[in-house]
């Protein structure tokens, strides 16, 4: 007998079967706009939380709970791969993560360690673990990880950066040490993903949160045939678990991340869902996609934006509601609710 969650809302959508309502989960689900994620911080800082599986699986499930949203995913951080890999990973109080020895060269390349398994990990393995046993049977559970651009975007510039002029330059100077370095990091990540998976991940969804810095014909050479790595090698770790391929920032690589590879496909607000949805293909479900920052408005024009959002595809296989990117950390928890609601009144 299957287990309940196969038959669930989102792992029914992510296969692109007919499904009763939308289902609906929210990037940066768990995070500072939630009172209680915020007491917890107070006690613990963030790299200290994410080494905790008690409290991750807690945070995740907690949640679920509050917001009634169809799937929980996994607490965690884009950037822990990096640290088994050997480069040095601190979040200061403020103005984003940091890498105390960033990659600038072919050299740097070379000392980047390969990650074999889950050494240096095991924490996030055993947090899927306890969030998987702790929540419903019948909702499936999200791991996750960053892209290879992404990460190496971190990587490069060594935090964030307005124009990753670090990272444009070594991918433009020495495409022979950038393509080893996403390489590594495309390997890396894969068998980051099939170890989630194994712990007890439903599906998986892979960020690349920085990508939209580059144009189309950049992303297609010096980008695309590592992310295709990365879900080839999940297709052939584990056939049948969804995985949501998810960028932001440019729509003109909508195209190119479809072909790129996953079953579904994340889009931010910058294009209308059956826009979209034209430019990924058929083949591919789609996920999103409404701007953050609407939630910062009334509940009433929330529930309207929804239903904007969603009409267009009303009744399509394979959607699934979230926002364009993560929940600020302004947003009213009440404002997350009217969201959550409109979509599952949707009719």
């Amino acid at each position: 007998m299957l287990p309940a969650w196969h038959h669930s809302l989102l792992m029914k959508a992510a296969r692109r079967e007919p499904t009763r309502r939308i289902p609906v989960w929210l990037m940066r689900q768990a995070g500072r706009y939630l009172p209680e994620y915020r007491a917890l911080r107070r006690q613990l800082d963030f790299l200290a939380l994410c080494k905790d599986p008690q409290r991750c699986a807690e945070v995740a499930i907690r949640t679920v709970e509050r917001l009634g949203v169809d799937a929980a995913i996994l607490f965690s951080d884009l950037l822990l791969i990096l640290e088994p890999m050997g480069l040095g990973l601190e979040f200061p109080g403020s103005g984003g993560p940091r890498l105390r020895n960033p990659i600038r060269s072919a050299f740097d390349v070379d000392r980047l360690r390969e990650l074999p398994g889950m050494d240096g990990l095991e924490f996030v393995a055993e947090a899927v673990r306890r969030t998987r046993a702790g929540l419903p049977d019948h909702l499936p559970l999200i791991g996750f990880a960053g892209a290879p651009f992404t990460l190496a975007a971190y990587a490069v510039e060594g935090g964030p950066s307005r124009d990753y002029r670090l990272t444009k330059s070594l991918m433009y100077t020495d495409p022979g040490a950038w393509d080893a370095l996403l390489g590594r990091l495309a390997r890396s990540v894969a068998r980051y993903l099939a170890a989630q998976i194994d712990a007890g991940a439903q599906a998986v969804q892979v960020f690349d949160s920085w990508v939209g810095c580059l144009g189309a014909d950049d992303y297609r050479h010096y980008v695309l045939p590592h992310s295709r790595a990365v879900f080839q090698a999940l297709q052939a770790f584990r056939m049948d678990v969804p995985a949501i391929h998810f960028a932001t920032g440019n729509p003109a690589l909508l195209p190119l991340l479809g072909e790129a590879g996953g079953s579904i496909i994340g889009v931010d607000w910058r294009s209308p869902l059956e826009d979209a949805w034209r430019a990924v293909g058929d083949s591919k479900g789609l996920q999103g996609n409404l701007d953050p920052a609407v939630l910062l408005a009334s509940p009433a024009e929330i529930r309207r934006r929804v239903r904007q959002m969603i009409e267009p595809v009303r009744g399509r296989a394979g959607y699934i509601a979230n926002l364009g990117h993560g929940v600020l950390p302004q947003t009213p928890v009440e404002n997350v609710l009217a969201m959550v609601d409109a979509v599952h009144e949707f009719e």
